[in-house]
């Protein structure tokens, strides 16, 4: 019996290790499918002590993955946007949270969602033709799910506001120089580099590995709980909005938007 729910989600066990790769033709896009299978799959690695690391990568040669389907939010229906952004923060929260080391293995685009999922674990590695992106401004909406907080983090506030502000897409090259990513492989590599940086962690205790874990994220953590939760309120909030209708339609049907800042 497969661990995940989802055919969306296919997972391997390799050894100590849980290879998840997110498998939703042609972006690999996350919808309201994926994010509670996510979730539930990251429970049960949680509960298989035997697991000690997990690797996260997209299906494919060109996408990690391109984040939410935007199509969900053509009709800037706000019901349809708190589900969305309850099941994205319930996911990366979760996978955040697990006990083990989480790898990225960034293998292609990493847009939206698809780079905030990779900002939720612990380590990224990123293929060299990767991209990374948050452009969610660009079509009216924000990144809700950890997007402004843990960015900021990793890479330090100027080099958010740049790529969320100012939309600024960055290739994997520029993404380890500002700490976005620890790593930078040739084209193809990036799972089996992530592969073994899980075998390394699997020679250390796991007990011990967890509680390390646990004392890295409690200062962040207490910092952007908040941030964190404020990220969700805000996305549902721009569903009132005549931007965000505009952005994303604009989006769907290849041309620019006309904002009205209203």
């Amino acid at each position: 019996m497969s661990l995940s729910t989802s055919e969306k989600l296919k997972v391997e066990l390799r050894g100590h290790t849980a290879v998840i790769t997110v498998d939703n033709p042609g972006a690999n896009t996350w919808d309201t499918e994926s994010l509670p299978a996510l979730k539930e799959l990251v429970e049960k690695l949680n509960a298989q002590r035997d697991v000690y690391a997990l690797v996260i990568t997209g299906a494919g040669e060109k996408f990690f993955s391109a984040g939410a389907d935007l199509k969900l939010f053509a009709d800037g229906d706000p019901a349809t946007a708190r589900k969305m952004a309850d099941y994205f923060g319930q996911a990366f929260e979760t996978l955040a949270d697990f006990r083990g080391v989480s790898i990225a293995a960034i293998n292609g685009f990493a847009m939206g969602g698809g780079l905030e999922v990779a900002l939720a674990c612990d380590i990224r590695v990123a293929e060299e033709q990767a991209q990374m992106a948050l452009p969610e401004a660009g079509v009216g909406l924000l990144p809700c799910a950890g997007g402004t907080q843990r960015l900021s983090w990793l890479a330090g506030e100027g080099w958010a506001k740049r790529m969320i502000l100012c939309g600024e897409r960055v290739d994997a090259a520029t993404a380890e120089r500002i700490g976005l990513v620890e790593e930078v492989v040739p084209r193809g590599g990036a799972l089996q580099r992530a592969l073994q940086l899980a075998e390394q962690a699997a020679r250390q205790s796991p007990i011990s590995v967890s509680f390390c874990k646990r004392l890295l994220h409690s200062g962040r953590d207490t910092v952007i709980s908040a941030g964190l939760e404020g990220e969700r309120d805000l996305f549902v909030e721009l569903f009132s909005t005549a931007d965000q209708r505009e952005g994303v339609n604009a989006f769907l049907e290849k041309r620019k938007p006309e904002w009205k800042n209203a």
